[in-house]
């Protein structure tokens, strides 16, 4: 791309099976100037998915216009961290299949994420990067985790102290746990209920051996005070708090950048 075709501008789109959220950075500053947010409702989710996200394009026209870099994030709990020194890319399916269901045919794709030593595994939308093709032509795709970790491992830099964090999304949650840049644990969950959600994180925490009145849980995703996760997790453990994004430099919300924090750390 020569300099004259340049826009400065990068895409990412999250996508998950209940919607979507793009981003728009200004590459020059690294700040992201437009966020969006679509979600399906479950009489929308009985479509095929190419075809909602087709209206989404028509109305949003910002997704039609160039850009330098489009990245796309697929969200979903099928993904597992593999330690480099294990990591055998002819085996991608063989670490998915203690954790989530493999078929013959699932297509497997791996994030390498090299500053920790470890890969991502995981199994993309293929659908959707169809319909991203179609779009665009050529584009970069990574798990929402691969992000996730990495991030709130870069967070920890420096901290002796075991902290957890449960990242919420509608019908599923991570939780992570790290120490001074070590992964200790990486798992999702589904859930539907507040128990559900409640009872993956003391379960976790019993086999960590974290005692609810010592450890720090920190909240980020779609979760906000008033809501009944954080009233269950309150409820059970000492040190529960949102995820702080203060220091955050953008226009956006603090709910907005906690709800959206992979997309706008992508």
């Amino acid at each position: 791309m020569s300099i004259t075709d340049k826009t400065y501008k990068k895409l990412t789109i999250q996508v998950s099976l209940n919607g979507l959220s793009f981003c728009i950075f200004d590459t020059l500053s690294s700040n992201p100037i437009l966020l969006q947010n679509i979600h399906f409702d479950s009489f929308q989710r009985s479509s095929k998915i190419e075809d909602l996200f087709a209206v989404v394009f028509r109305e949003n026209p910002e997704l039609n216009h160039k850009y330098d870099e489009i990245v796309i994030i697929h969200s979903n709990n099928l993904s597992t961290f593999v330690p480099t020194a294990l990591f055998d890319e002819e085996f991608l399916g063989s670490y998915l299949q203690y954790n989530t269901k493999v078929f013959e045919t699932d297509f497997f794709a791996f994030d390498v994420v090299e500053k920790y030593e470890m890969n991502n595994v995981y199994i993309p939308y293929v659908n959707m990067n169809n319909f991203f093709i179609d779009q665009y032509g050529s584009f970069d795709y990574k798990h929402a985790n691969s992000i996730l970790v990495s991030k709130l491992l870069d967070l920890s830099k420096n901290n002796e102290e075991r902290k957890m964090f449960v990242h919420v999304s509608d019908t599923h949650f991570e939780i992570i746990v790290v120490q001074n840049q070590k992964l200790h644990l990486s798992n999702s969950f589904e859930y539907k209920t507040a128990e559900d959600f409640i009872y993956y994180i003391l379960f976790t925490a019993e086999q960590l051996q974290l005692n609810p009145e010592n450890f720090k849980l920190e909240l980020l995703g779609t979760i906000v005070e008033n809501d009944s996760l954080y009233q269950i997790a309150y409820k059970y453990i000492r040190n529960v708090s949102l995820f702080d994004v203060s220091d955050t430099n953008n226009s956006f919300s603090e709910k907005e950048n906690r709800e959206h924090f992979i997309l706008l750390h992508s």
